[in-house]
């Protein structure tokens, strides 16, 4: 799936190329391996990096490249949590800003308190929830989600959490999956 930019000067369409079945699959998902990346305006792209910064100089966003859609691995497509989906460059500036305030807002030690007392297990949005609420931070303040399901899985590497639910999705087997609502119980409960 091609995928292109609102600006049409600069329209960046990205194609897959052939992935071995044993791709290095940190390679594909984060940065942006089997691709090719391609300008209208017929700047060399030749690799991730330079279809980054032509989207930054162009006023894009450098994660979805002006597209407001990440596609994640070949027919997977999400909206980019990045720009707020508008494909931006200025909103992703805003958007870098407010995930650098959640994290000096929403800390471990907030979490912990909050699902401390919590015996029996809790999704992802309960917890997210309880700290907009604590907080008192309206919907949209703060990427209070991203920042809760970080904190979570920081928690889960140190195993004071345990995950129980099994991916929504597998998008090339278990290494890369994705979980939309995820259940955690306390590891000592």
């Amino acid at each position: 799936m091609a995928t292109q930019t609102t600006h049409t000067a600069h329209t960046i369409t990205v194609q897959w190329d052939v992935i071995p079945d044993d791709a290095d699959d940190v390679a594909l998902v984060r940065d942006g391996a089997f691709r090719t990346y391609r300008c209208r305006c017929a700047t060399p792209l030749p690799g991730r990096v330079s279809a980054e910064l032509h989207a930054m100089e162009t006023g894009q966003c450098s994660v979805c490249l002006g597209s407001a859609d990440q596609e994640i691995v070949p027919g997977f497509v999400q909206r980019c949590s990045a720009c707020a989906a508008t494909g931006r460059r200025d909103v992703q500036l805003v958007w870098e800003v407010a995930h650098g305030e959640a994290r000096e807002v929403i800390t471990t030690e907030l979490v912990r308190g909050l699902i401390g007392d919590h015996a029996g297990p809790f999704r992802l949005s309960e917890v997210a929830d309880a700290v907009r609420e604590a907080l008192a931070l309206p919907r949209g303040r703060l990427p209070v989600g991203p920042r809760v399901r970080d904190v979570l899985r920081e928690m889960e590497a140190a195993g004071e959490l345990v995950m129980l639910s099994a991916p929504d999705e597998m998008l090339r087997g278990p290494s890369v999956v994705v979980y939309r609502d995820p259940l955690w119980q306390r590891a000592s409960a």
